[in-house]
C-alpha cells in the first residue's frame, strides 16, 4: 500500500507542480482511487488503507484547499468501503462542517448530506437517514430541477429509504413522480431508470396491505 501511495502522490505532486487543473488533474488523482494497470477502483480494507494514506499526505494544508477535501472524501467512502460505518460518519459529518465553513455551492454540500445518510442508513438507523434523504432530494429539486440526473438519484435513496421504515404508500407516490420524469430524461434502460422501477415493484410487492392487482403492476412493471 505505501507503494501505491507514494505513486499517487507522486504523480499529483507533478500535476500540481505543472499547474494541471480540471480533467487533467482528476486523471492523475485516480491514481489513488484505482490500479494504474488494470484500471479497476480499489475496495475493501485497501480502499480504507489507502484512504488513510492519502489523508496523511494533504491534512497539513488549509482546509479551503482542494485536493485536502479530495482527500477527506476519499477516506471517508474509504472507511465505508472497509465497513467502519461510524468512523466514516465522523468524516462525513467533518467534511460537510468544512463544506459549510468555507461557503461551498449547494450541490457540493447536498451530495455530502447524502454520503452521511448512507452512512446512517448502513448504521441500521433508518428515521435519520430518512429525514436526510428527503431533506436532500427536496434540495435537488430545488437546485436542478425534477428531470436532474442527481435529482433522480436522490430520488432513488429517498424511496428506498422510506421502504427501509415500511412507507410504502409514501415511497409509491414518490416513485410514480419521478419514474416517468427518469424515462423522459435518462430513457427507459438507464440504470437509474430501472432502479427506480425496482423500488415502485418492491414498494407494490412489500406492501402488507397489497391487492392482486398490485401483485400483477409489480410483475409488469419489471418487465
Amino acid at each position: 500500500v505505501s507503494c501505491l501511495a507514494r505513486q499517487a502522490k507522486i504523480l499529483c505532486d507533478e500535476g500540481e507542480e505543472t499547474d494541471l487543473d480540471g480533467e487533467a488533474f482528476d486523471k492523475r488523482w485516480m491514481r489513488w482511487e484505482e490500479c494504474g494497470l488494470c484500471e479497476q477502483r480499489y475496495h475493501g480494507f485497501v480502499w480504507c488503507a489507502l484512504g488513510w494514506a492519502c489523508w496523511k499526505t494533504y491534512v497539513g494544508r488549509p482546509e479551503t484547499d482542494e485536493v485536502r477535501v479530495h482527500a477527506m472524501a476519499f477516506l471517508g467512502n474509504g472507511l465505508s468501503a472497509a465497513k467502519y460505518h461510524d468512523e466514516a460518519l465522523s468524516v462525513k459529518e467533518a467534511l460537510l462542517s468544512t463544506y459549510r465553513r468555507v461557503g461551498a455551492p449547494e450541490g457540493h454540500m447536498l451530495g455530502q448530506m447524502g454520503e452521511i445518510a448512507t452512512s446512517y442508513h448502513m448504521l441500521g438507523r433508518f428515521e435519520t437517514s430518512n429525514r436526510l434523504y428527503r431533506d436532500v432530494y427536496s434540495g435537488r429539486l430545488r437546485l436542478d430541477g425534477e428531470g436532474h440526473e442527481e435529482t433522480l438519484l436522490a430520488a432513488t435513496n429517498y424511496a428506498t429509504a422510506l421502504l427501509a421504515l415500511g412507507r410504502y404508500e409514501e415511497g409509491k407516490s414518490l416513485l410514480r413522480k419521478t419514474i416517468p420524469a427518469s424515462q423522459r430524461t435518462l430513457g427507459e434502460s438507464n440504470e437509474i431508470t430501472l432502479g427506480l422501477r425496482c423500488n415502485y415493484a418492491l414498494a407494490l410487492y412489500e406492501d402488507p396491505d397489497a391487492t392482486l392487482d398490485d401483485l400483477s403492476e409489480a410483475v409488469t412493471t419489471l418487465e
